[in-house]
């Protein structure tokens, strides 16, 4: 049975805020949720377009719990930093590779790289994945250190930002989740519209290593659990819960290399059909 996500208030310790700064001029602001068990890693967590980390602490409490630091920018289109007016439009492109970069040159080893939405995609670029360079920028966008992927709701094609084939580079293990409610604002609300959150694991090789977690019922917010807790509707904790536990176990299987015990449970856990789908390619 999966754990309950932790609530807001149980957060163990933190966050603690480092800042640095960067070669444009900024500053990076960092809040950093210490493990609260004996450490087994790192996790670089880039949030939802305009959201916060704290808007995520039902994901985070329980990979603190589980021996994860998490780290994770406050990005410039938060509604929350104070500079968000800024740096309007595709400028947040640059600002949040830039942010994940600084924040992985704090680390001494491989992590994790995860994101919802917005911050899926820029996950998935530190992967492999083959985001554009736009003007300011320099390349590499991929971290070589980022040792797997976990990417909740990632957007589809988006053009200013990536190629058609973008999402095909990618490098590392991934797992991609959506669910058959997770209509993204601004795209078509048709029907099976959630489909659009495929594109990065269709794209990905199919190497044995690339896992989709699809979820009955489950909009692009866990209902107001995680990034928009402002939602007037009722959150989706059961499902949350699930993919938690199934982004603990992907993570064991990969972090901070391959375990092959580890990725043999995972695996148990493979199904296609039932309310938690996961499948593998």
């Amino acid at each position: 049975m999966p754990s309950d996500p932790a609530a807001p208030d149980q957060i163990h310790a933190g966050p603690l805020v480092h800042t640095v700064a960067l070669a444009s001029g900024r500053e990076a602001v960092i809040q950093v949720f210490p493990a609260s068990a004996p450490r087994r890693g790192a996790i670089a967590f880039s949030h939802g377009f305009e959201s916060e980390p704290g808007a995520y602490l039902r994901i985070i409490i329980p990979w603190q719990q589980a021996g994860y630091d998490v780290w994770a920018p406050l990005h410039v289109d938060s509604r929350s930093h104070p500079l968000r007016e800024d740096f309007p439009g595709l400028a947040t492109w640059g600002c949040r590779i830039e942010d994940m970069h600084a924040l992985a040159g704090l680390f001494d080893g491989p992590y994790v790289a995860a994101g919802h939405s917005y911050g899926a995609l820029i996950a998935l670029v530190l992967g492999g994945a083959h985001g554009k360079l736009l003007d300011g920028m320099t390349g590499p966008l991929h971290d070589p250190r980022a040792r797997c992927v976990v990417a909740w709701s990632p957007p589809p094609i988006i053009t200013e930002f990536m190629e058609a084939e973008g999402y095909a580079g990618t490098m590392v293990p991934t797992l991609v989740q959506t669910g058959d409610a997770d209509l993204m604002p601004g795209w078509p609300e048709m029907d099976e519209g959630w489909r659009v959150h495929l594109d990065a694991h269709h794209q990905a090789p199919a190497d044995g290593d690339r896992y989709l977690a699809f979820l009955e019922g489950v909009d692009h917010y866990f209902g107001n659990a995680i990034c928009e807790p402002g939602r007037a509707v009722p959150p989706q904790l059961e499902r949350l819960g699930d993919m938690v536990d199934l982004s603990l176990a992907f993570i064991a299987a990969f972090h901070p290399a391959v375990d092959g015990e580890a990725r043999q449970r995972l695996d148990e856990r493979l199904a296609d059909h039932g309310p938690v789908q996961l499948t593998r390619k």
